[in-house]
């Protein structure tokens, strides 16, 4: 079961490079669907924001197993996906995740340091 995971944010798209977008945006599905495929990552989930007057527009949740997540993570072939999608997205962003059982001891850490620090 996947502990850990990858967001993968974006805001609004750079005017005049919508469809560079539509084709970075493909390019995502088409990696994330064949690493799910291999097995390296459990799935991922395209989603799509209404507007609301914020930054994030919509994002990535890629699911997975941390050392497969890290693994990933550092790859040149994200390193490239990052680049690609921060030339034509505003508030691109990456932020590693803890999902499922993985909740359990980061909330024993969190109150730890409750306890600790009051």
């Amino acid at each position: 079961m996947a502990d850990a995971g990858l967001f993968v944010g974006w805001g609004n798209t750079t005017r005049g490079r919508e469809q560079t977008a539509v084709r970075v945006f493909n390019e995502a599905v088409a990696y994330f669907g064949g690493l799910q495929q291999q097995g390296e990552i459990e799935g991922f989930e395209a989603v799509f924001l209404e507007p609301h007057g914020g930054d994030l527009g919509g994002f990535f949740l890629v699911r997975g197993e941390r050392e497969k997540i890290a693994r990933i993570r550092a790859s040149d072939e994200m390193n490239l996906l990052n680049l690609r999608a921060n030339q034509i997205v505003e508030s691109y962003g990456v932020v590693g995740a803890w999902l499922g059982d993985a909740i359990p001891g980061q909330m024993e850490l969190f109150e730890a340091q409750i306890a600790d620090l009051t």
